[in-house]
């Protein structure tokens, strides 16, 4: 009866907690992708890239190699590679919002096609645990409770984060709608305004030809 509730944490945890970002995409020479990621203030943050070889029996051709920047929310540069076949990036977001990665290749003729494989892991998944049981010398159950405990702390950081942006939209939402009334009313008057010119015009005329 005790492993139910348990597993019910459990899961509730790995549902709610920090997801990492692992993909491979395709990207043609000349051509520019980036990935965004919304990464909270004070996060911490891991990214590993590297350039597929098409040919593993032989060295990765210079035709394959890739220039990467990663950028913050407001435009700074927290990494910049040129001209590389592989990489990583670290750092503690200092600003809330969108991070951006961008990879691009160099034009070539003829046009070539670069795969690549990137992971981007923040918050409680960017921790090195096998480091953290090292240097602590914990194992087994207790070091599964150091990773839930995080991963609780960074659950509950979570949903101030996202509470504090639910107020922001409902702030915007009350100013837009309140715009969209002074508007809509204005407008009407208006409206009701060029009628009422209109009608004065028309009566004015119908009055000078005698026809009223």
């Amino acid at each position: 009866m005790i492993l139910r509730p348990l597993i019910i944490v459990v899961l509730v945890l790995g549902i709610l907690s920090p997801a990492s970002l692992s993909l491979r995409f395709e990207l043609r020479s000349g051509h520019t992708k980036c990935i965004s990621e919304d990464i909270q203030s004070n996060s911490m943050t891991v990214g590993k890239y590297h350039v597929v070889n098409p040919n593993q029996d032989h060295p990765l051709p210079d035709s394959h190699k890739l220039t990467v920047k990663v950028t913050s929310p407001q435009g700074n540069s927290y990494h910049t590679a040129e001209k590389v076949e592989t990489g990583q990036f670290a750092f503690t977001a200092t600003e809330e919002g969108g991070y951006m990665a961008c990879f691009w290749a160099d034009d070539r003729s003829p046009e070539i096609t670069v795969t690549v494989d990137f992971d981007w892991r923040t918050g409680v998944q960017a921790k090195d645990w096998s480091d953290v049981a090292k240097k602590g010398q914990v194992e087994g159950m207790e070091l599964e409770l150091k990773k839930l405990y995080d991963m609780a702390t960074s659950i509950h950081d979570e949903m101030f984060y996202l509470r504090a942006r639910e107020e922001a939209m409902q702030e915007l939402n009350q100013a837009t709608t309140s715009k969209m009334f002074w508007l809509s009313f204005l407008s009407l008057f208006l409206c009701l305004s060029v009628a009422g010119l209109q009608f004065w015009h028309l009566k004015t005329f119908f009055e000078k030809k005698k026809l009223i």
